[in-house]
């Protein structure tokens, strides 16, 4: 017994004393993002929170006085009647005020969830084990995005390396997305092998990648940065390292890069566009020195 005592003594030691940023609301709560989206969804998360918290107090309230007020040891008698027609009338009209109070918003929500209309950027996302492609449609830039080389190798056994000195181990990757700051972006995923999905917490937004389907989502970054997230579907044996880093620049920031992205692969299909040019005629070449052989 004195055992269990000092272990129960030294977990809520542990509890107390663990740091500020461990008991933060914000950890343990949902994120409030950095889209429109996300804020949206946050604030509906928070409305029924608290409609339910006040509910349960309500109830309780109740019963917990009724429990204490009317119980046999106080004298309290039971009433002598089947059923009161009025207040069955208001715990039906009441629940149901509330349901449609929260339904309206929750409606209101998902609907513009689902509204890529009026979109300014189109970006194409194919999962596979274990990585990401990004397209980015009628922009003609495609790009791999897989495990930065540091995170992969300190994952693995015996590597010698050290994970926790690893920054944003499991969280980084080689190319990530970049999209312009405040411009909505429209996403459509699928997914090449099995079942994937794409998820960043702080846009708000998750959807599975099923391959010969397409899912759509849209978010609209307000503030500049890089915000990480990762596949959030049990797709293999390598699922947990297929993470997902999204960069949002300024509009100059973005429009520069994309103009180099778009330069770096003219030049590298340069030389296959010559090839492709000079051999016809060295066809017509052999062609012709066969000829006059003859």
């Amino acid at each position: 017994m004195k055992m269990v005592k000092r272990s129960s003594v030294a977990g809520l030691a542990l509890l107390l004393g663990a740091s500020p940023a461990m008991a933060a609301w914000s950890d343990i709560n949902l994120r409030v993002g950095v889209t429109e989206l996300s804020r949206e969804i946050y604030g509906l998360h928070m409305l029924i929170l608290w409609i339910c918290v006040a509910i349960a107090v309500a109830v309780f309230s109740v019963m917990i006085y009724s429990i204490a007020t009317f119980r046999r040891s106080k004298g309290a008698v039971p009433a002598d009647f089947d059923h009161s027609t009025k207040v069955e009338i208001l715990w039906t009209v009441i629940p149901a005020l509330i349901l449609v109070g929260m339904a309206v918003p929750a409606a209101r929500t998902l609907v513009k969830i689902e509204d890529t209309r009026g979109s300014e950027l189109t970006v194409k996302v194919t999962g596979y084990q274990w990585k990401w492609q990004y397209e980015y449609v009628d922009q003609g830039v495609s790009f791999f995005s897989t495990i930065d080389r540091t995170s992969d190798a300190a994952r693995q056994l015996d590597s010698g390396i050290d994970p926790r000195s690893v920054e944003n181990y499991l969280l980084e990757v080689d190319n990530p997305l970049v999209v312009p700051q405040g411009r909505k972006v429209r996403v459509l995923i699928t997914a090449a092998d099995v079942i994937h999905a794409w998820w960043v917490p702080d846009f708000g937004m998750k959807k599975d990648a099923i391959p010969g389907f397409i899912n759509e989502l849209w978010f609209r970054a307000d503030e500049v940065g890089t915000f990480r997230g990762q596949c959030a579907e049990l797709c293999g044996r390598d699922h947990g390292f297929m993470p997902i880093v999204v960069v949002v620049k300024p509009q100059a920031e973005y429009d520069a890069w994309l103009a180099g992205q778009q330069a770096a692969r003219q030049a590298a299909a340069t030389p296959a566009t010559r090839t492709a040019e000079t051999a016809p005629t060295a066809g017509r070449t052999e062609a012709v020195l066969v000829a006059n052989a003859e």
